[in-house]
């Protein structure tokens, strides 16, 4: 019997002559094919043609032998267990590839092993060690449709040889999904140290690992599962902040997968818990919360959802109290969801450019707040909120004193849309001009945008108080 697992052909020893030199040839092709970047076309020819020689001889013995169909039987089995060629076998996986890629060093893997180890950091080549020069993985073309036809000649079914659930992201294995379902599982304990253990695990595997992201995509019942030993309370003020602030980062790490938007955010519980977390959680489980709810809201069916749950006064109440940890994650989630009409009008409501103007008189979060200002401009509401708070004077100082051009271009954007408003508001422009004249070296200086603006506003200077600084 040969060692490859192929049975000799005893009865003709031409035969077993000619298949052990087809396979050592064919042994030799493959190999120059893997270990050249640039094999030629003839030698992978040349590979098909031998291949083809070796299906014919094992049909032919096939043919030969089917008269003994206990023989046949026995023939079968051993192929079937008995070890893959060599050569199509994964390095990492010891297994017959099912989909067979080439990394830079020019070496084969299958590709959710590879795709496994790049994940985990490495940019080495596993065989050769040798450091890669990028991690495009290109498929192998010859190597699977060799397996293919070899897998087929010996009646080896490819679906059943993987023992894992393949997609274009991660290599999930049985003993992953044992050890979700036991995390799972243990945040329903009785025992706050057995929460805490499977909450503090699941936040490291949802924040290192994307699998485990994936794995509550496809276990939906999980995401309410986690929730609910902090759900158990009104406030948050009696669980245990190491918990609480687990169990939203692990939520928070869940909503990074952008398959798992949509399903988080219309999980029942996940919202209302979110909403619970701004208003009584630790600086980090309300920050956490914040970005949670903004990176739901890349979706528009999402902003709808969160705007009608009543967060956006918790956001608006957190970015009032000002706490450097929350700042840019409430920032970014109340600017996201301000993009709807709806959200905005809730927010303004709310007091929203109340809260924007004293925190940039305060010189805090400039930039980031009055980008989200200019948004709310387009709002008759907001501005007439900026008119009577006065905005003005402190947007024209914003001007002065800024570096950022973003900045300026804000501030001269929504001081045109209040001029437009308020007439009356050209005054205080006009002694500005007069002054220190701010708008005419924007209008000379700045952005496209802003020059453009900024020139608006002079033209109607011109035409309404005949003040003489022109661009």
């Amino acid at each position: 019997m040969a060692k490859s697992g192929v049975v000799a052909v005893d009865s003709d020893p031409a035969a077993a002559t000619k298949l052990l030199e087809l396979k050592k040839e064919l042994k030799r092709l493959v190999n120059s094919i893997v270990d050249d970047d640039d094999c030629r076309i003839q030698t992978i020819d040349q590979a098909r043609e031998v291949l083809s020689s070796l299906k014919d001889l094992k049909l032919r013995k096939k043919s030969s032998s089917s008269s003994s169909p206990s023989s046949q039987s026995s023939d079968l089995k051993l192929n079937r267990n008995s070890g893959f060629p060599e050569e199509f076998k994964c390095p990492l996986s010891k297994e017959l590839m099912r989909d067979p890629v080439i990394v830079a060093s020019g070496k084969t893997y299958d590709r959710p092993f590879i795709q496994k180890w790049l994940k985990d950091g490495n940019r080495t080549c596993p065989e050769t060690q040798q450091v890669l020069s990028h991690t495009v993985l290109t498929p192998n073309h010859l190597i699977r449709e060799m397996i293919e036809q070899w897998s087929k000649s010996h009646g080896v079914e490819l679906s059943n040889q993987l023992h894992y659930i393949y997609n274009e992201e991660d290599v999930i294995t049985n003993a992953d999904c044992d050890h979700f379902h036991s995390l799972i599982e243990k945040l329903s304990s009785s025992s706050l140290s057995e929460q805490k253990t499977a909450a503090k695990q699941l936040r490291l595997l949802t924040k290192k690992t994307p699998l485990y992201r994936t794995l509550f995509g496809k276990t939906p019942q999980a995401i309410a599962e986690i929730l609910k030993p902090i759900s158990v309370s009104e406030s948050f003020n009696n669980i245990h902040p190491d918990l609480q602030e687990d169990v939203i980062t692990t939520l928070l790490n869940i909503s990074i997968h952008d398959n798992n938007k949509k399903l988080v955010a219309e999980t029942p519980s996940v919202i209302p818990v979110l909403v619970k977390a701004l208003k009584s959680g630790t600086i980090e489980t309300r920050s956490n919360s914040a970005a949670t709810l903004f990176t739901l809201s890349a979706l528009d069916s999402n902003k709808e959802l969160i705007g009608e749950s009543g967060a956006l006064k918790p956001l608006i109440d957190l970015l009032e109290e000002g706490h450097p940890l929350a700042m840019k994650d409430v920032a970014s989630a109340i600017f996201t969801l301000c993009v709807v009409l709806e959200n905005k009008a809730r927010a303004v409501r709310e007091g929203l450019v109340s809260v924007i103007l004293k925190k940039i008189s305060s010189r805090v979060w400039v930039d980031e707040l009055l980008t989200i200002l200019a948004l709310l401009s387009s709002h008759q509401k907001a501005v007439q909120d900026m008119v009577d708070l006065g905005a003005v004077p402190n947007l024209l100082s914003i001007m002065r004193e800024s570096k950022c051009e973003r900045s300026k271009e804000n501030c001269i954007a929504v001081l045109q849309t209040i001029c437009q408003y308020d007439r009356a508001k050209l005054k205080e422009i006009k002694e500005e001009e007069i002054s220190f004249r701010t708008i005419t070296d924007l209008a000379l200086n700045g952005t496209s945008r802003a020059k453009r603006k900024a020139s608006g506003i002079l033209e109607r200077l011109n035409r309404v108080v005949n003040i003489t600084h022109t661009a």
